[in-house]
């Protein structure tokens, strides 16, 4: 294979891992907030916000799930997001294992019929197969792929969206707990199920809030925590371009999520709360750094798709 048709592989499998996780996280995300709506608790601005859609006012929860569940148009939607890791495995079947493939294409043969259902059992039956889908995506990768570079690039992807999504609801919160006090704002228990690390952090801390920044940024056995999905993109990017020389880091990529990485293993954890702006501010440079470095050294020179138009993310720069 010529090595174009390497870094055009290489790039697809790269991103549906990305739009996979994507549209988990959304989809965890979407089901918490509108369980707080039907309580009056959520009028959607911070799961906006969260998404990066800036300036979006108080929204209905049937709007949250038009836009952000069943538009297949949107990129930034669970339906979008599946389209297009679809449209992506359907162009590397020879790479990836038959039944991952099968199980992204049958996950967009059935959204319709799921959304039919939803019509009339409520959305979260919806969400909640999307949930089961994603989990049997990655699973099947985990199950029936080599552990070579396709399936590296496919959990690389998988890593940086997963620390971007905990990276966005931590700084949400700590927006909306900085400002004047709304209803709206997302709370801890919001943040821990967005992440399904609710039961985990239970567990784990006997529901102690003051851990939880703890848990979701620095946890090195959750694998949904900050952390935990940097040490994982850190070794598949050790794993995909190992590093000989005797001094210095010459992967850039791997240089900006080790510096931030350390800086989180060696955190004052009793002044988290004070140094979370800095982390997290740390924690954006970090990921747009990987991103450009990672589009630079593997893929062909293209602009990768951010979350939505006109939003900050690691994957839109």
């Amino acid at each position: 294979m010529t090595r174009e048709l390497l870094s055009r592989i290489a790039e697809t499998l790269y991103w549906i891992g990305r739009y996979v996780e994507r549209a988990d996280d959304i989809a965890r995300l979407l089901d918490v907030a509108l369980r707080r709506a039907l309580a009056g608790e959520e009028d959607g601005t911070a799961v906006f916000a969260i998404l990066g859609h800036k300036g979006a006012g108080p929204q209905t929860a049937e709007t949250m799930v038009g836009r952000l569940a069943y538009d297949a148009t949107d990129p930034g939607s669970i339906s979008g997001c599946v389209r297009a890791a679809r449209e992506n495995a359907r162009g590397v079947r020879e790479i990836i294992s038959s039944e991952t493939w099968e199980c992204l294409n049958v996950t967009w043969n059935e959204l319709p019929a799921m959304r039919a259902a939803a019509e009339r059992l409520g959305p979260h039956h919806y969400l909640r197969y999307v949930r089961e889908r994603s989990a049997m995506f990655f699973g099947l990768a985990d199950g029936t792929m080599s552990r070579d570079d396709g399936w590296r690039f496919i959990v690389l992807g998988r890593s940086l969206e997963r620390a971007d999504m905990t990276s966005r609801l931590l700084a949400v919160y700590h927006a909306s707990v900085s400002g004047p006090p709304s209803p709206a704002s997302p709370t801890w228990r919001l943040l821990l199920e967005a992440c399904g690390a609710d039961e985990s952090f239970t567990r784990t801390h006997r529901g102690d809030r003051s851990k939880v920044l703890e848990f979701l940024l620095l946890d090195r056995l959750f694998p949904r925590s900050v952390m935990h999905a940097l040490a994982t993109a850190e070794q598949c990017l050790a794993e995909l371009a190992p590093h000989h020389g005797r001094a210095g880091m010459a992967d850039a990529a791997r240089a900006a999520i080790g510096r931030v990485r350390m800086t989180l293993e060696y955190a004052d954890t009793a002044s988290l709360p004070e140094q979370l702006p800095g982390l997290l501010a740390a924690l954006q440079e970090a990921g747009e750094a990987a991103t450009l470095a990672i589009t630079d050294r593997f893929f062909q020179h293209t602009a990768p798709a951010g979350w939505v138009r006109g939003g900050s993310s690691w994957a839109g720069v």
